[in-house]
């Protein structure tokens, strides 16, 4: 009978090398900022509650926005706090955030946090 003998270390090949998976290693920063353009994109009168998918091409990571509120700071800036999930090669986890729209229109996150 021939096949191969697992308990044998003559059957291992010690050339072969592996690397990373693609999107394996999480970028934070990435995740964010696409999180920040599915929120500060949203039009929500349209949207009516409803929650909204993205997914991050450079990371792997992917969520949905279940909650979206919008509300002007101390600041007097337009902002809106969201609630989230990421979905990644790590698990899932889920996170709170706002981003808020400064006096040059550009929207930037201010917060984007992991709930315990």
């Amino acid at each position: 009978m021939s096949g191969l003998d697992f308990a044998s270390e003559m059957s291992v090949d010690k050339a072969v090398k592996t690397s990373a998976v693609p999107g394996a290693r999480l970028d934070s920063t990435t995740d964010a900022a696409t999180v920040r353009n599915a929120v500060s994109s949203a039009d929500l009168a349209r949207n009516a509650g409803n929650p909204i998918p993205w997914a991050n091409t450079v990371s792997g990571s992917a969520g949905v926005v279940s909650s979206i509120l919008e509300l002007n700071d101390e600041a007097g800036r337009t902002c809106r706090d969201f609630t989230t999930t990421l979905h990644s090669y790590s698990g899932i986890a889920n996170y709170d955030g706002r981003t808020c729209v400064g006096g040059d229109g550009v929207w930037s996150l201010t917060r984007f946090e992991r709930q315990q």
